[in-house]
């Protein structure tokens, strides 16, 4: 007797996506209704699909579905996400690809990773890194200290310090934390002079000021440790003592230590990172008495 035998076929991919595809944000037969973002867009979904593709919104359908007849559940107010970025994240669930944009790549990435959606992540990480500018780096560096993506990081501090001088200027820059900000300005390979990057911390400062409220002085207070001042030449630490006078924004102790770094001519107590030239540094006469090296 002959033995039986089996095969898994498979039909038309495109076919059974794209049917899946016209359910994302469609009534028909929809069975949960979620109100997005701030203007409470109403975004319809389906239990089924989501319980099974999204371990993260389980929680969130617990309510059994209504029985014929009975009325409708409430919706479900999501009033922290943005609506695009939550119907990316729907299209993934039903047909497992996503159009991304640099406008909501990272809103897709931090809804991916709410949801414990590993897949998405990767493919929005992925889409970051290939797409960073001048324009996205800070954006995408501030996104990925958030949401704890490492490798990400990393990718945007190489970015910005290959492009420092421009990056600076970025809406994007003076919207970092500033937990985020004192890493950056720890990095030996900023493509920057030191005047320039304290003029760009500066401007951070003024921003950060007014959002919070506080002085520029006290919001720039961790910053404006991580600036290299012993890098200025004597006439250049002159004139930023005299406008930091007049403009508060760096500790005097920290120009005091820049003053000894030149009277000693060495260190003078300072932190070694503070004496060490970036990529950027501008080579300066008193360089060479001080004992530095240009990188």
């Amino acid at each position: 007797m002959a033995r039986p035998r089996s095969a898994r076929l498979h039909g038309d991919a495109d076919g059974f996506r794209a049917a899946l595809a016209s359910l994302v944000d469609s009534p028909q037969f929809s069975d949960v209704t979620f109100l997005v973002g701030r203007e409470r867009r109403k975004v319809f979904a389906h239990r089924c699909i989501l319980a099974c593709r999204c371990p993260g919104l389980r929680g969130l359908l617990d309510s059994p579905p209504p029985a014929p007849g009975a009325p409708a559940p409430a919706p479900i107010a999501l009033s922290s996400a943005q609506p695009e970025a939550f119907l990316a994240m729907l299209e993934f669930l039903y047909t497992n690809r996503v159009h991304l944009t640099s406008v909501t790549a990272l809103e897709v990435l931090a809804s991916s990773v709410e949801y414990g959606l590993d897949d998405l992540r990767q493919l929005c990480v992925e889409f970051v890194m290939g797409t960073l500018s001048v324009e996205t780096a800070c954006e995408a560096l501030q996104a990925a200290a958030t949401c704890g993506q490492v490798d990400l990081q990393q990718r945007c501090l190489a970015f910005i310090e290959d492009n420092t001088q421009a990056v600076v200027g970025t809406r994007g820059f003076h919207e970092l934390s500033e937990a985020v900000l004192v890493p950056v300005l720890r990095s030996d390979r900023l493509t920057i002079d030191e005047p320039d990057l304290i003029a760009a911390v500066r401007g951070w400062a003024r921003v950060s000021a007014a959002v919070f409220g506080h002085p520029v002085a006290a919001v720039a207070e961790g910053p404006a440790r991580e600036l290299r001042l012993p890098l200025l030449a004597p006439g250049e630490l002159a004139a930023l003592e005299s406008q930091n006078r007049q403009d508060p924004l760096l500790p005097m102790e920290s120009v005091a230590e820049a003053w000894r770094c030149h009277a000693l001519r060495g260190n003078g107590g300072a932190r070694a990172q503070l004496c060490r030239p970036r990529r950027g540094t501008r080579p300066r006469e008193h360089h060479l008495r001080l004992g530095l090296q240009p990188r």
